[in-house]
């Protein structure tokens, strides 16, 4: 009764499936179905996209042959009216610099001037050490700091507004130039700023389309490479449990090597003289005797060592195979996964560790015979 209890609990640890395999298992299903479901969304962006940029070319191109002329006569105005707003977007940039690099500036001399004042009204019980005179130096430093990134944000903010000024003047004087063209080609270049803007918001989106997709495939891979993980540790955890305790057993063969009788002793021998034709016969057939096991059990170690050679290598090509398998589940696409998928991966990973078990065993019993003969 109690081996049969033994051999049930031993049965019932081999087949139980760690949860944390199934946890994983879930999560490259999800990260397969988020998959999909991006890229079809991403595949009707594209969609849109495409179909948006045939409709604006043949709106903008409908306005440019009904305006005729005026259009081209038009451009550098609005050319330059791009670049002017570009400009005073960079010089906006450039004086919320400077304002912040001014507002560090006037902080650090601030700190530098506190602690100044606060020395000298504890000047007859405070002293002048080397920590005091570490922090105000500090304070200093960083005043300079301030004051070099205040002069350089100047700098930056005075090029910007300079160079939005030389746009804004010219903006003004193309409007007076061009003024009648400018109000016939109107209706032309709003439709190309509203075209360009569905473009770009269409373009924004499959940008962030294609991002979500990096991050679900770097998230499979991470589950596979955690299933990996898990099923190389119960490898281990089963090899640990299953390595034989206690004296090694004989290995193969090892009952065929012949031994001498412990009854008849060397010293009790009924030879009277060494030279008598009764000993050289019964010492021939001693000879002849040993000779003979001698070959049998080489024989058949021979023998042996043949078969668990062919073994190993039928072993060897099912080992080969069992992991073909697994990369090759593992590399499937989205569009060739079924409903069988999960548990045949989960299968052959079984089989691939009981495989590498087994094969570990008969190395140690094949090493065992070895150290044995």
């Amino acid at each position: 009764m109690a081996t049969n209890k033994d051999e049930t609990e031993e049965i019932t640890d081999e087949d139980y499936l760690d949860p944390r395999i199934q946890v994983e298992l879930e999560g490259l299903n999800n990260a397969t179905d988020n998959i999909n479901k991006l890229e079809m969304e991403l595949d009707e962006a594209n969609g849109t996209f495409r179909m948006l940029m045939n409709d604006s070319t043949r709106r903008i191109t409908l306005w440019s042959h009904k305006l005729g002329s005026c259009v081209d006569k038009a451009r550098p105005y609005y050319e330059a009216l791009e670049i002017s707003k570009q400009a005073q977007i960079d010089c906006q940039r450039a004086a919320v610099k400077f304002q912040r690099a001014n507002e560090i500036h006037a902080a650090a001399k601030e700190t530098v001037a506190l602690a100044e004042t606060r020395y000298l009204s504890k000047q007859d019980e405070w002293k002048f050490d080397a920590a005091w005179q570490e922090m105000l130096n500090h304070a200093t430093k960083k005043v300079m700091e301030a004051e070099h990134a205040k002069a350089e944000s100047g700098r930056e903010h005075q090029k910007r507004a300079t160079l939005y000024n030389a746009a804004e003047q010219k903006v003004q004087v193309l409007e007076q130039k061009l003024r009648r063209s400018i109000l016939k080609s109107r209706p032309y270049f709003e439709e190309k700023a509203v075209c360009e803007s569905s473009l770009a918001a269409q373009k924004q989106r499959i940008n962030e389309l294609q991002r979500a997709i990096s991050t679900a495939k770097s998230q499979y891979a991470a589950s596979l490479r955690q299933l990996e993980a898990i099923s190389e540790e119960i490898h281990l955890r089963r090899k640990d449990k299953n390595t034989p305790k206690g004296p090694r057993e004989p290995g193969v063969g090892a009952e065929l090597v012949p031994s001498l009788p412990n009854e008849v002793p060397l010293n009790k021998t009924s030879v009277s003289a060494p030279n008598t034709p009764s000993h050289r016969n019964r010492a021939k057939d001693l000879d002849c005797t040993l000779d003979v096991d001698d070959t049998l059990s080489l024989g058949s170690v021979s023998r042996a060592t043949s078969s668990v050679v062919s073994d190993s290598e039928d072993q060897e090509e099912d080992l080969d195979m069992l992991r073909a398998h697994v990369k090759e589940l593992s590399q499937m696409s989205s569009e060739e996964l079924t409903d069988e998928w999960e548990s045949e991966l989960s299968e052959t990973i079984h089989r691939l560790d009981n495989a590498l078990l087994l094969r570990e065993c008969e190395e140690e019993l094949a090493s065992a015979s070895t150290q044995q003969l």
